[in-house]
């Protein structure tokens, strides 16, 4: 079962939703199993809600008003904060990364959302709308960036990730784009804000072959797993199912070459791209 945590109500939408679930399932007397139980959901799941860890979706507000008797007052304030700036397979896997403690994420083919410079992140949105508004590609881009301050904070979430060489070796918005995105990776690593390890294509086969793998552990709930596709994602939450995606992550990291070496390795593909110019 999730362990309590003290919310403040007015810090977000998902605090102030998450705070009052507590208050009434615990005025009613329940525990997270046994108000779980008609939603079809675990004890964990409602206590990742409290925690605000996941987003509440429209079915779950009607069916816990209608278990707590609270006359509505999760319908009416799940529509008001379900607009959101991101997709929306993705929108629930970044409300978790926000809250996150910890982010371990392997990239088979684009650098991570986190680690993109504004130039990158706007091939790579132009690339998914090619013939998207200007408007509609700058507030993607925006979205991005604004999801890339995580890292601002000098510790909270500590970020590890395993990229793929096809990332190292893929021209993105072409060789001055790239320079300057593996230059801005690097200069993450030195600051010591991030652990990025190298996959090298002589590793052959390995556990996560099939597509990107995302780790999200928190203080207070259980680690989230998010799979991403074309257009679509899922956010996983069943402990067994995790828990084998993070022997994926162990796996392919122990085949990626060391951190000190794969910094060389992304100096001298920026290095690479910055003579193509």
């Amino acid at each position: 079962m999730t362990r309590p945590k003290k919310l403040d109500p007015s810090s977000s939408p998902r605090a102030m939703l998450g705070a009052e679930l507590r208050h009434q399932r615990e005025k009613a007397g329940l525990s997270q199993e046994q108000l779980g139980s008609p939603l079809f959901v675990s004890g964990s799941f409602i206590g990742q809600l409290e925690a605000g860890t996941r987003r509440m979706r429209m079915e779950y507000a009607l069916r816990i008003d209608e278990v707590l008797k609270t006359d509505g007052y999760f319908e009416r304030n799940c529509k008001a904060t379900k607009k959101s700036k991101y997709p929306d397979h993705f929108a629930e896997a970044a409300d978790a990364e926000e809250m996150a403690t910890t982010i371990k994420e392997y990239a088979p083919l684009l650098i991570p959302g986190l680690l993109q410079t504004e130039a990158y992140a706007r091939a790579v949105c132009r690339a998914y709308h090619p013939t998207g508004l200007k408007e509609t590609i700058d507030q993607l881009v925006s979205a991005r960036l604004e999801r890339a301050r995580l890292l601002d904070d000098p510790t909270t979430p500590l970020f590890w990730s395993v990229l793929d060489e096809a990332v190292l070796r893929r021209s993105v918005g072409g060789p001055a784009v790239m320079a300057e995105a593996l230059r801005h990776i690097t200069a993450l690593i030195r600051r010591h804000r991030t652990i990025v390890q190298v996959l090298p294509f002589s590793a052959g086969a390995h556990a996560a072959l099939e597509g990107s793998l995302k780790l999200m552990a928190f203080t207070d709930a259980p680690t989230l797993a998010y799979l991403d596709g074309l257009g679509i994602g899922q956010l996983l939450d069943d402990p067994a199912t995790v828990k084998g995606y993070e022997l994926a992550y162990d796996l392919v990291g122990a085949s990626a070459v060391s951190p000190e070496a794969s910094l060389a390795l992304i100096e001298s593909a920026a290095e690479a791209f910055a003579h193509e110019q």
